[in-house]
């Protein structure tokens, strides 16, 4: 199984942490994560879960200012990184390789390493500024997956549409799942 890094910044959406982090813990890959400061607050007034809780799908887990913790070194060996959701300022760090957090520097590693690195920004409208971290962060191999679920699958409800953004994510990976129903013409 693969050993993959996932990064809860402080952004609406916490929810698509929380999913991932299960799906990851579920198919047995081991999971190691960082929830900043930001992240752990929102958690808690958008979800039923709690930090605590959160880590149980965890194999490891760091705090996002420990820039002495493993990811924060390229010779750290991972898969990849997923930051969801990404907030506006974790992404503007990643585009302009300022690593002044753990998320941030992991981050920087897996570019510099060619490792995936997707970035599931969770912002709208968007300002220009951020679409220009988007292409920088683009260019430098990042990932850029917006929380914007399709419709095609006909949701019922919101976890449905959670649903479909955890299945992009593990598509990007090459991970089979049936967490949604593909489109079919």
């Amino acid at each position: 199984m693969a050993k993959y890094l996932v990064g809860i910044s402080g952004a609406s959406g916490s929810i698509y942490g929380v999913r991932l982090l299960e799906e990851l813990h579920t198919a047995g890959h081991e999971v190691h994560l960082i929830v900043s400061t930001g992240a752990q607050q929102i958690l808690t007034q958008e979800t039923k879960y709690t930090y605590n809780a959160l880590k149980k799908n965890a194999a490891v887990v760091y705090d996002n200012g420990d820039l002495f913790a493993g990811p924060a070194s390229g010779s750290f060996q991972l898969d990849g990184m997923i930051v969801i959701p990404c907030s506006m300022k974790t992404l503007s760090a990643i585009a302009n390789g300022y690593g002044d957090t753990l998320t941030s520097r992991a981050a920087s590693c897996c570019l510099k390493e060619g490792k995936p690195l997707i970035l599931v920004i969770r912002e709208t409208p968007l300002d220009l500024p951020g679409i220009r971290n988007m292409l920088s962060a683009r260019e430098s191999g990042a990932v850029i997956l917006p929380a914007m679920p399709a419709f095609y699958h006909h949701p019922k409800q919101i976890e449905d549409l959670v649903e479909f953004i955890i299945g992009k994510v593990c598509d990007q990976l090459g991970l089979q799942h049936t967490l949604f129903k593909r489109w079919k013409t």
